[in-house]
């Protein structure tokens, strides 16, 4: 209920509202901030949602390195090293390159060995072709996907070796998994 200022008045004078606190501005789209300004480490980038992104309509040949997460919507061929950060490769992306990162989201086309330290995951619209190295795998109905899956513990022995590692009694062999919508 509404109370006047003054008791016992009948004048209707309204409080003083809050003052408005204008807001900060953004920083333009265009801006470039130079990495020695940055002050970020790799894992606050992650944790604060920084991302690059590479447009449709961009082409990279080469080897992509740094400390932020990737969304990938042009193509790619070379190499990806994004350790402990994400890789998403967008609905229209297409990457022909080894990927290694933390995370690695497929929503478009990958044609490469994947490595990551945490997890995989090839959405139904998704296809990946080539070896998969990760702690967990999740393959959605509709995803294509055709090569190796080898899951290792975090605890395990470096994921990047090229040793093959031997079959024992207690240790399951590799095994091949296609799936096709």
């Amino acid at each position: 209920m509404w109370k006047p200022n003054t008791p016992g008045s009948g004048n209707a004078t309204p409080s003083t509202p809050e003052p408005v606190r204008p807001a900060t501005p953004a920083a333009p789209a265009s801006s470039f901030e130079a990495p020695s300004t940055r002050t970020a480490s790799p894992q606050a980038a992650a944790a604060t949602g920084e991302q690059a992104t590479i447009g449709k309509s961009l082409m990279i040949k080469g080897e992509v390195t740094g400390s932020e997460s990737l969304y990938i919507d042009g193509r790619i061929e070379g190499t990806i090293n994004l350790p402990g950060n994400r890789v998403t490769v967008g609905r229209n992306g297409q990457v022909a390159a080894n990927i290694s990162a933390r995370e690695i989201v497929v929503l478009g086309k990958v044609r490469g060995n994947c490595q990551a330290s945490d997890r995989i995951d090839i959405r139904s619209e998704g296809s990946l072709t080539g070896d998969v190295i990760a702690a967990r795998i999740s393959i959605e109905d509709g995803a294509f996907f055709k090569g190796g899956i080898d899951i290792r513990k975090p605890g395990d022995a470096k994921a990047g070796s090229a040793a093959p590692v031997a079959a024992s009694a207690d240790q399951p062999q590799l095994v091949a998994v296609e799936s096709a919508s």
